[in-house]
């Protein structure tokens, strides 16, 4: 098992920035990778990024590619979301997601373990 908390959303301006954290805790050896999906009101989960837990991989679709940046540090078992260049059509909670059975999915069905979420509210 393990557990994820996120940490880091806030309410901050179009074409601003915010850092979003993910620790995790448990049988963390296990992962294989670690995404970041987001859910407005509304509206589904949608995907945003995803990185190998091992190779840092990293896989993003083409609504935040260029402006997200996700990483890992294996040592302290974190997950980060780096968002620049925020939009207000990123409002939106936003979930960290780990899974440890490969391969790597950009489909919510392929995580297996999910935080609580943490809001993200860009103002225009």
């Amino acid at each position: 098992q393990v557990h994820l908390v996120e940490s880091g959303g806030d309410l901050v301006q179009a074409g601003g920035s915010l850092r979003l954290s993910c620790a995790a805790s448990g049988r963390t050896e296990s992962l294989t990778a670690m995404g970041w999906f987001r859910q407005a009101p509304g509206k589904e989960r949608e995907f945003v990024a995803t990185i190998f837990w091992r190779s840092g991989n990293t896989y993003y679709p083409d609504s935040v590619k260029g402006r997200f940046a996700i990483s890992r540090d294996n040592a302290k078992n974190m997950g980060y979301l780096q968002m620049n260049s925020l939009k207000p059509e990123d409002t939106a909670v936003y979930y960290c997601a780990a899974d440890y059975r490969g391969p790597v999915s950009t489909a919510p069905t392929g995580y297996a373990y999910w935080g609580q979420g943490t809001q993200v509210t860009v103002s225009s």
